[in-house]
This record gives structure tokens, sequence and C-alpha cells, in this order.
């Protein structure tokens, strides 16, 4: 039985990169080819950035399996902020725009297996990259969160009205809720950003402040 006990979350090794390509359209059924991540991107992550990418374990069947990961790459809040999408930001999945002296973490992405969702394995990940971003002395995380849930209520209420319920906890989206109750606060709506027809190709920037910048420094 796998429970929270059995998931190690642990640095990206090359050897992970072919069942973390695996596992992308399984994981994000929505995306273009071109937005999810191959083999060959993820062993580029590791070389640009090593200590920034994190890979989630499970012990089943005698054997530790590759269930999860998480790709992050350094950036400035004002490159984040301009008007880009998704694949422009991340390069094409090649992180070109990764900066070494960059005062933020940017999460490219948050992936789990569907098989093995529900063990807390998220939490741990994010949990990593928060103690990366205090190691490392960072201002915060930036992510763009995506809304899956949002084609539930999309005749009923303004993708921005959503986000609004969601962030309040009066809705719950499957993305954007586990984000907000792990400390991320949403500064806006990305319009046109992702391929997720569920939320009209849009996604939410998000936001999670190091609470210990600076201390000590």
């Amino acid at each position: 039985m796998i429970t929270t006990q059995t998931i190690q979350v642990t640095p990206t090794q090359p050897k992970f990169a072919r069942p973390l390509a695996n596992m992308q359209r399984l994981i994000f059924p929505t995306l273009k080819a071109e937005e999810l991540f191959v083999e060959p991107h993820y062993k580029r992550h590791i070389e640009l950035f090593p200590q920034g990418q994190f890979t989630a374990l499970a012990h089943a069947h005698d054997k530790w399996v590759v269930v999860g990961s998480t790709c992050t790459f350094r950036i400035d809040l004002a490159f984040a902020e301009k008007p880009h999408t998704f694949l422009e930001l991340i390069d094409e999945g090649w992180f070109g725009n990764h900066n070494p002296n960059g005062q933020w973490l940017y999460g490219a992405d948050m992936s789990v297996h569907p098989d093995y969702r529900g063990l807390g394995i998220a939490s741990k990940m994010y949990d990593a990259r928060r103690e990366l971003v205090r190691k490392l002395n960072l201002r915060g995380e930036i992510a763009s969160g995506m809304l899956p849930g949002y084609h539930r209520h999309r005749h009923q209420m303004s993708i921005e009205r959503y986000v609004e319920l969601v962030t309040q906890g009066e809705l719950t989206d499957p993305t954007l809720t586990p984000q907000v109750r792990n400390g991320f606060k949403v500064k806006r709506v990305l319009y046109d950003h992702i391929t997720d027809p569920r939320a009209d190709n849009c996604a939410a920037l998000i936001v999670r402040e190091n609470p210990y910048y600076g201390a000590g420094h």
C-alpha cells in the first residue's frame, strides 16, 4: 500500500527524464504537443539549474517508481509580468529565460501521475520548492496556475469571478485550490496563456512570497 511515508522527493536525475516525459500526456491531456516536456527538455533543465528540479518517487511493487515532478528556473518578476504565453515563458520547454541571478523561482509545472494523486505528492514538492527559495534567499515563487474546474461554472460566471471564489474557498478547483492552500496568492488572470479549453485557455498568475527573504543577509 502506498502512503505518504512511501513517497520521496529527490533531485531530478537524467535517468528519470524518460519516465517523466512518458507521463506528460496523462498529466496534461489538454496541452499541445509543443507545450509538453520531452526527455531532452528534462536533461537540459538539470544542466541549467540542477537544484531547481525535483522528482517524486513512490515505493510500489518492491521498487521505486517515478510518479511526478516539478521543474523550475530563476526569473525576475518584471519579466514574468510582461505579456507572454506559457510557451514563450518556458522557451518552448528549454528554459532559455533562466536567469542565474533571478530573484524569483518560476514553477513551470507541478506534475503528478493520475494514479498517484491524493497522496500529498504535490504538497511535498511544493515544500521542496519552498525550502529551495529559502536556501537561495529568493524573493519567492511565481507560477501560472491552470484552472481546469472552470468549465463546470462557465455558464454561471466569468473566469475572473471563478478565480475570486476559488481563492475565497467558496469553490474548489483541482489545481488552484491546492496552490492557494500552499500559500500562493493570485495576482491576476492570464488570458490566451496556455492550451486548456476547460478554462478558455486562461490561467492564473500566482505568487508565493518568501517570508524569510533577506533574513541574515
